[in-house]
């Protein structure tokens, strides 16, 4: 391997590199075990805005969508098969950095129906089926953060299946999605049953942070002050999000749960691609590189750093101190954080609701053409 190679780099200072892409082609042409060989890629993540794009924007799936219209599957099936098929290709891949980790990295994210966002039971039950449907160790099923998704983060980990809770806009919810993992260990415990195997990442998102955000700071009066404050909510929200990860894993409730073998839910981070052209291209990888935490690239990204990136451990104690400061100047302005936070996370879902409904119009498309064809 290039020691020279940021993501590698990255690797060795403490921050695993996952892939926040899914694509047939990534098996086909074997770049996924090149990005794995060579730049020490150690997972991916997936949603329904990704797979509509893999599906709609390339030929890789025509034959496949053929093949299963000519058994009469309906487009939800449709859809399903040709999804758990990339992602078992992919959690196949990633099974000897599942092993050569510990079972701490070489994971897959495969999530659950955003139609189901605002549904306890309903998200449990599809998570089961999932889990069972992909059947491999290093699969993460991805829960949205909602208040319906918490209780059901919690369920799921009691069971013994390894949960991506993902949309994490605020600091509040962050919190809520840590004590729901582990509550479920916990209850895992008292239900007999081993902890040691179980493992989870919260999600928490960032460029959207700072996208809502700097909308609203043009719109200030003050505009010099509103000026300091932009692109700064973002990381000043994961510094905190942070300190609160060390504060909770930092208990006796915790260290019980080590004696058993419990591992930490490490933080990761999500939506790192660059949306302000003003903004450095890898902002959202250098500003957040602190111990033990996961960062998911696009490829665009993921490019980008290894060209140029400049891998140093940030000081994530000055971080959060300087993120009070941040949250403060918003406050003195009249942002209300919450309030934002909790439109980010509405707007999540529908962002992922809406490329589902696109992407099943699609299949059908397809089906229906490869049918009359």
């Amino acid at each position: 391997m290039n020691t020279d190679n940021p993501l590698l780099q990255l690797h060795s200072i403490g921050q695993s590199i996952w892939l926040d892409y899914i694509d047939r082609s990534l098996f086909s042409d074997g770049s996924l075990q090149d990005l794995i060989s060579s730049d020490g890629l150690a997972g991916i993540t997936s949603n329904p805005a990704i797979f509509e794009k893999a599906i709609a924007e390339s030929d890789h799936y025509t034959d496949a969508i053929a093949q299963l219209a000519r058994q009469k599957l309906d487009v939800e099936e449709v859809y399903e098969r040709i999804v758990i098929e990339d992602v078992q290709n992919a959690a196949d891949l990633l099974a000897p950095v599942y092993e050569e980790t510990d079972r701490r990295d070489g994971y897959v994210s495969l999530e659950v129906s955003p139609l189901l966002a605002d549904g306890t039971d309903a998200t449990v039950i599809e998570a089961r089926r999932l889990w069972a449907k992909v059947s491999r160790p290093n699969l993460m099923i991805k829960v949205p953060a909602t208040r319906a998704g918490i209780p059901a983060v919690r369920q799921l980990i009691r069971e013994g299946i390894n949960v991506n809770v993902t949309l994490l806009f605020s600091v509040g919810r962050y919190v809520e999605a840590a004590q729901a993992y582990q509550e479920g260990l916990a209850q895992r415990l008292q239900d007999g049953n081993p902890v040691d195997g179980i493992a989870s990442v919260a999600s928490f998102f960032l460029s959207r942070i700072d996208t809502k955000l700097d909308a609203l700071l043009d719109q200030m009066k003050d505009a010099a002050a509103a000026d300091t404050l932009k692109g700064e909510a973002a990381i000043a929200s994961a510094a905190l999000a942070y300190r609160q990860y060390e504060d909770l894993y930092a208990t006796q409730q915790w260290a019980d749960l080590t004696g058993h073998g419990a591992r930490t839910q490490r933080l990761l981070w999500a939506s790192t691609s660059t949306k302000n052209p003003d903004y450095s291209d890898v902002k959202y990888v250098e500003a957040v590189v602190f111990p033990d935490t996961v960062n998911t690239l696009p490829l665009k990204t993921l490019t980008a750093y290894r060209d140029h990136g400049q891998p140093r451990l940030q000081d994530h104690v000055a971080a959060a101190d300087h993120a009070l400061t941040v949250m403060k100047g918003l406050a003195q302005l009249g942002v209300n954080v919450a309030q934002m936070d909790d439109e980010l996370e509405r707007e999540g879902i529908h962002k992922f609701v809406q490329p589902y409904r696109q992407l099943l119009a699609t299949i059908d498309a397809a089906r229906r053409d490869s049918a009359v064809g």
